[in-house]
């Protein structure tokens, strides 16, 4: 059995960081101005995380906020540090939940389709599994892989939120989908998210998850690294 604490420690350190995650304390000098790096008392620490294949056009994933399964599929794109499409199907949303009963037969969340190998399927162990097979190291982290216990935690996350998130608000479609720089363990993130499925808009999250080689091309193009 895991104890409160181990399953806590476990859930912070899978659903913040990269995959395979690694970290280096050096001193603030070792680091050039142009790289991206956590300072404290004079230190930088070093993040990296070693990753799978890249899928070469983003993944698409239709999902809301205030689902358990969803939120476990979107933790694991945050772990394998994916590109990802997501079409947001909240409650009573008039354009993707109708979309997702044409493709696939039935309204169930999440969805996914993988248009680098025509793979679609439902069901979120299901997702995950794939996903950490085709873009990982065929490994499921502990915290995703513990059947009910891990959608009690995931609901246990969201309790606060009371349904943030959840709900259609009527909105304009932009042309093309909006991008966004976030990871799912974000508290900060989460606020944007959940505007972004109540409206129903489609983003491609560019996840930047501690370790990420992400959070270097971001600091490039803002000249500083913020989530």
């Amino acid at each position: 059995m895991f104890s409160q604490q181990t399953l806590k420690e476990t859930y912070v350190r899978e659903t913040f960081l990269g995959s395979r995650y690694s970290v280096s304390v050096v001193s603030g000098d070792k680091i050039p101005s142009n790289e991206y790096a956590m300072g404290f008392a004079g230190l930088k620490f070093k993040e990296t995380s070693r990753l799978g294949p890249r899928p070469k056009i983003p993944i698409e994933i239709y999902e809301f906020e205030g689902c358990p399964y969803c939120r476990k599929v979107r933790e694991i794109v945050s772990v394998l540090d994916l590109d990802v499409l997501f079409y947001p199907c909240p409650k009573k949303g008039p354009t993707f939940r109708p979309k997702v009963l044409e493709m696939g037969g039935k309204q169930q969340f999440p969805y996914m389709v993988d248009p680098n190998t025509g793979v679609a399927m439902y069901e979120s162990d299901d997702i995950v599994k794939y996903l950490v097979n085709k873009y990982g190291d065929g490994t499921v982290p502990l915290m995703l892989s513990l059947g009910m216990l891990t959608i009690l935690t995931a609901r246990l996350a969201m309790m606060a939120r009371k349904r943030k998130g959840y709900f259609y608000s009527p909105s304009k479609i932009p042309p093309s989908p909006l991008e966004l720089w976030a990871y799912e363990a974000s508290p900060f993130c989460k606020l944007v998210r959940e505007v972004l499925v109540e409206l129903e808009l489609p983003h491609i999250l560019h996840s930047a998850a501690r370790g990420s080689p992400k959070r270097q091309v971001l600091f490039e193009k803002a000249g500083h690294f913020q989530l």
